[in-house]
């Protein structure tokens, strides 16, 4: 069993986003999605506040971040603006900084993520003997690849009907779970390439993702619907 004290809960985002400008302080119904993060993540009877670190570069998001009884890890600008780079050495570059074995990086794009599916996750990840957890849902849908060969497992039917189908599971793009020292070696949630952690199950509607302008707007209907 993995102790809380061992790991270390990372809010990381930057202002340099091409498809959504500025996304995570635009105002968002009456706040923005970073705040969102940042009060959700400290809800959390599980989480101490100590351990929460908010990774950024802008001074916008500094601004904000300053507000809150968070840690403050200032992100290198080569971290916060490499758009071409699959590094994780670049990206996570606190990963040799942080006086932790795990991380658990948290997307603030997923304003209706709950405090509840975060501690079931933290949970989780203090009891499974795997060094990776990474959230996805599950889908029963029919699927092609690029040259338009079925690459769903139909089980001899021959009529769509997606309860016949077998599940395959999505990236839910909203929580991710590591050992760190793995990252110095340009690896992240395990040492394999691509990576196969295990993976956490969650709703479909809690990792609604934000990367459009039309997730956005749509985004901001959902969460004032939620409240």
């Amino acid at each position: 069993m993995k102790s809380i004290n061992d790991i270390c809960f990372i809010i990381q985002t930057r202002l340099d986003s091409k498809r959504t400008p500025k996304k995570s302080i635009r105002p968002f119904g009456n706040t923005t999605l970073f705040n969102i993060a940042i009060e959700k993540i400290l809800k959390s009877n599980l989480i101490p506040n100590k351990n929460v670190y908010v990774s950024v570069y802008e001074q916008e998001l500094l601004d904000i971040a300053n507000k809150y009884d968070v840690n403050i890890y200032k992100r290198s600008y080569e971290s916060a603006n490499e758009h071409g780079s699959h590094s994780p050495k670049i990206i996570y570059e606190w990963y040799d900084k942080l006086p932790y074995k795990y991380c658990i990086l948290l997307n603030i794009c997923n304003p209706l993520l709950t405090i509840e599916t975060i501690d079931k996750f933290v949970k989780h990840y203090m009891n499974t003997k795997s060094e990776g957890l990474f959230a996805v849902f599950e889908k029963k849908q029919y699927y092609w690849d690029e040259d338009g060969n079925s690459v769903t497992d139909w089980d001899g039917e021959n009529i769509m009907n997606t309860n016949l189908v077998k599940p395959v599971y999505e990236a839910a793009h909203c929580l991710y779970a590591s050992r760190m020292d793995i990252v110095g070696d340009n690896y992240w949630m395990d040492k394999n390439s691509p990576p196969t952690p295990e993976l956490f199950v969650m709703e479909e509607f809690e990792a609604f993702d934000i990367d459009y302008e039309w997730q956005f707007k749509l985004g901001q209907k959902l969460y004032e619907n939620e409240l």
